[in-house]
């Protein structure tokens, strides 16, 4: 083999060793770009837009526990349910029922352009040590903290236990 012919082999091998390198880097330069800007989903959702509907308290027992329901709806970008209190109430917990259990949560997603509900037999509110004992047709005052989006106020009427949204 004449040294001109294994040159040309080794320059052949550099440059296709370099093409590959090349165009991984390229690669990994495209994949990285494509991942910037919105990871979390907010990028083109904006703020998150909330409004509550739905909500309300089944009566509970004289003196005892409450549970409280509602829907947080959102026309813009995600957002957390962070805490909820109530002056009419020594302390409202959120709440994750599943099949054989009950668990406190710190948190609930509020999903963009979606809506966090919570009903019975799924998250819930746990609302406990009443300043007076509610009735039907009261109003407690929620006052729901988001991450992102601050405090909402908002009053919840006390219904019947049987009461559902949406049936007569």
């Amino acid at each position: 083999m004449s040294t001109s012919t294994a040159g040309t082999r080794r320059f052949r091998r550099s440059a296709l060793v370099g093409a590959v390198v090349a165009t991984a880097l390229g690669g990994g330069a495209i994949l990285a770009a494509c991942g910037t800007g919105g990871q979390d989903g907010a990028g083109d959702a904006g703020p998150a837009k909330l409004s509550v509907a739905d909500s309300y308290i089944p009566l509970p027992p004289a003196g005892g526990m409450g549970a409280g329901y509602l829907t947080v709806r959102n026309d813009g970008g995600p957002d957390q349910l962070v805490k909820v209190t109530s002056p009419a109430a020594g302390s409202v917990t959120i709440h994750r029922s599943t099949a054989s259990t009950m668990e406190q949560v710190d948190s609930l997603d509020v999903p963009a352009h979606g809506a966090l509900q919570l009903a019975r037999g799924g998250t819930h509110l746990m609302i406990m040590g009443w300043q007076k004992a509610p009735a039907l047709g009261d109003e407690l005052e929620l006052d729901l903290t988001f991450a992102k989006s601050g405090t909402i106020s908002v009053k919840v009427p006390v219904k019947e236990l049987t009461y559902r949204p949406g049936q007569s």
